[in-house]
């Protein structure tokens, strides 16, 4: 069945689905005394559950944040099955915006860039959860 998706009871994704990598980035405005590390925290909590999750992640990703002062640059780079795409969009969106610690200027996604894709094919041979 080349091709085919296949969902398992739990929901999750048949590991022969394929996964494919897609940056998301938003600038954000933090609240003086917000630790940067924090945005990406919130972002792998709504994704994975928790931030210091144990096992793998349904939908494996790699976080950055930028402040050097001013806008904070954020972008995530994650792994998912096309089907998912907006789902983990929305998931990261609702992170982005759930915390009154910062503000979203914008946010929405974007063109991987060579690193980045290099980063998401590594992303896209970890165990799927």
């Amino acid at each position: 069945m080349a091709g085919s998706r296949r969902r398992v009871d739990s929901g999750r994704v048949d590991s022969r689905e394929t996964r494919s990598a897609y940056a998301h980035q938003a600038r954000l405005r933090l609240v003086s005394d917000v630790e940067p590390a924090e945005v990406g925290a919130a972002v792998t909590t709504a994704l994975c559950g928790h931030w210091g999750h144990d096992g793998p992640c349904r939908w494996p990703h790699h976080n950055e944040i930028r402040a050097p002062g001013g806008l904070a640059e954020f972008r995530t780079v994650f792994v998912a099955p096309p089907a998912e795409v907006t789902e983990v969009r929305s998931l990261v969106d609702a992170a982005l915006n759930g915390d009154p610690r910062w503000a979203v200027v914008e946010s929405g996604a974007r063109d991987l860039t060579a690193d980045e894709r290099a980063l998401g094919e590594r992303l896209a041979t970890t165990p799927q959860a």
